[in-house]
């Protein structure tokens, strides 16, 4: 009797888990029903992201916000300029008078999905704020595609119209982007040393040249600390 007690037992948590496996199944292909020249991992991980944003939220994980309104740079951002995905100079000096978001990208990752809202949030500000994307293969190797299949991956599956900037490095080290450079010197910008600690981190230059704010990955794009620090002063 106690045997067969438990092969019921296992039965029943058997067919649970097959029940569970099913409806994951089905809404990984629900959330993906849009998505094209996506791999396996990035399906999963774009359904898994907003489970993801929730736990590292609540447990404080990938969410630090720096901010400065006094410390102006010692070296003007406005003298850097970027290649962008598709070989054309970008010079920062044409968007002087705009709020200027430079965020380090890569299209395996966890919280790939924020080029949807990264999107979003650059089609209602773009009056005041542009949005520089610079994908980077420095963590984990999330970031392995060419330029052109960057460049395919974000419009295809997010509609991206902001800048794309070649692929670099913005990591600390010999090679780093220059302007992840002035990002992360404060001999430079004049006052922050904090470097991307994952993809997707954003930092907030005005429409003075002063950069003024990090956010790390976990704060997302339409965030109101975000969204606060684009439409204020």
């Amino acid at each position: 009797m106690a045997s067969k007690n438990k092969y019921t037992g296992l039965k029943k948590t058997g067919i649970i888990l097959l029940l569970l496996l099913i409806g994951f199944t089905i809404y990984v292909i629900i959330s993906n029903r849009n998505t094209q020249h996506m791999t396996t991992r990035q399906k999963l991980l774009k359904a898994v992201y907003p489970v993801m944003m929730w736990f590292t939220k609540t447990s404080g994980i990938n969410s630090t916000t720096l901010s400065n309104s006094t410390i102006s740079p010692v070296v003007s951002v406005y003298t850097l300029t970027a290649i962008g995905n598709d070989g054309t100079t970008i010079a920062l000096t044409a968007f002087r008078g705009k709020k200027i978001m430079l965020v380090n990208t890569a299209s395996d990752c966890g919280y790939t999905e924020q080029y949807e809202a990264l999107e979003k949030l650059y089609r209602e500000n773009k009056d005041r704020l542009i949005i520089l994307g610079f994908p980077a293969n420095d963590f984990k190797e999330q970031e392995k595609g060419t330029d052109d299949r960057i460049a395919v991956f974000c419009k295809s599956n997010f509609d991206i119209s902001f800048p794309i900037i070649q692929k670099s490095k913005v990591v600390k080290g010999q090679g780093q982007n220059e302007i992840f450079q002035w990002l992360t010197d404060k001999n430079k910008n004049g006052w922050n040393e904090q470097a991307p600690t994952w993809n997707f981190c954003k930092y907030l230059v005005n429409e003075n040249g002063r950069l003024t704010h990090f956010f790390a990955p976990s704060v997302a794009p339409m965030d109101n600390e975000i969204l606060s620090a684009i439409k204020g002063p």
